[in-house]
């Protein structure tokens, strides 16, 4: 009878289904917009970062190609220096082009360079200051023939105003003149000659090819010199490596030269009695590359020989 009145019981649950799926569709809402949120967030924070990151690459590469210019403005001002330098001492004037040749060879590979890093900076920064010590090193021993020749200028000069004075006087003169001039050539100082150098293997055989060595030994010859005083002198040797380093132990010893303490390869001490003595210095290590090693010898506070020698 109820039914005919028109109840119908599923109308009411239909409600209840209705009533239970608007909170459902409201957390979803909420939950999306959340995310949504959450996203921008983080995309928000990846752009800020790459943002910092891209303009941090681009001030790195505004001051590496700062330093490159650096580098290649002192060197090209170190090559004008070297060409500057004018001496008529042939054993320097060799050692200057070879040095002006490795300048132009570093600046050949700077304009070649592509792959610019903090490293190859701090690499060609120190190529450059190896040049510019050798240099300076030339500079020294020109200035030091300078000066000795202008005394010689001097003194001669005063002998020969004695020549006029009397016949006996000039050749009292000119045999003093003769003298100081043999005493130029001669020298009191130490001189080191026939520099060379070999690879050995652990028997001590000479190697053909220098990555097979186990030490490096360098030969010369102490010239005979009888203005020198004789008795135990201490030779230090460097040899500087083809990439510019000077080999060295993990003490890295050093020796004074001209005020400045310089570190060095090997040393030893011999008895020069005056007369030609033939020295051997050997320095123990590993990993030697091919190329051109230089080679300078000190005794005394004085560059006494260098050389250059080509290594396969």
């Amino acid at each position: 009878m109820e039914n005919k009145q028109g109840y119908d019981p599923s109308e009411f649950e239909d409600d209840d289904d209705f009533s239970t799926s608007q909170p459902d569709a409201g957390k979803s809402i909420r939950g999306y917009r959340i995310v949504i949120i959450i996203l921008s967030v983080i995309l928000v924070a990846i752009s800020a970062l790459y943002f910092s990151i891209h303009h941090q690459q681009m001030l790195d590469n505004e001051l590496l190609r700062a330093d490159r210019d650096s580098i290649q403005s002192d060197l090209g001002r170190l090559m004008d220096d070297y060409d500057n330098l004018q001496i008529s001492n042939d054993s320097i004037s060799r050692g200057l082009d070879i040095e002006r040749e490795r300048a132009d060879s570093l600046m050949t590979r700077l304009k070649k360079e592509r792959s610019w890093n903090l490293a190859k900076i701090k690499q060609y920064e120190k190529e450059v200051g190896t040049l510019r010590s050798i240099m300076k090193g030339y500079v020294r021993q020109i200035d030091s023939l300078n000066t000795l020749n202008k005394q010689l200028i001097k003194e001669n000069v005063g002998y020969r105003k004695e020549i006029s004075s009397a016949k006996l006087r000039a050749e009292m003169a000119e045999e003093k003149a003769a003298e100081l001039d043999n005493k130029v050539k001669v020298g009191s100082v130490l001189r080191a000659r026939d520099i060379r150098l070999a690879g050995l293997n652990d028997r001590g055989n000479a190697v053909s090819r220098v990555k097979n060595a186990s030490r490096l030994r360098v030969d010369f010859v102490l010239s005979a010199n009888e203005l020198a005083t004789p008795g135990n002198k201490a030779v230090y040797v460097r040899i500087t490596s083809p990439d510019g380093y000077v080999l060295t132990t993990e003490q890295m010893p050093t020796f004074e030269f001209e005020g400045e303490r310089l570190s060095y390869s090997a040393m030893r001490e011999v008895d020069y009695q005056n007369q030609d003595l033939e020295v051997g210095i050997y320095f123990n290590s590993t990993g030697f590359a091919p190329g051109t090693y230089s080679i300078e010898l000190y005794c005394e506070g004085r560059l006494i020989g260098q050389n250059q020698v080509v290594m396969k």
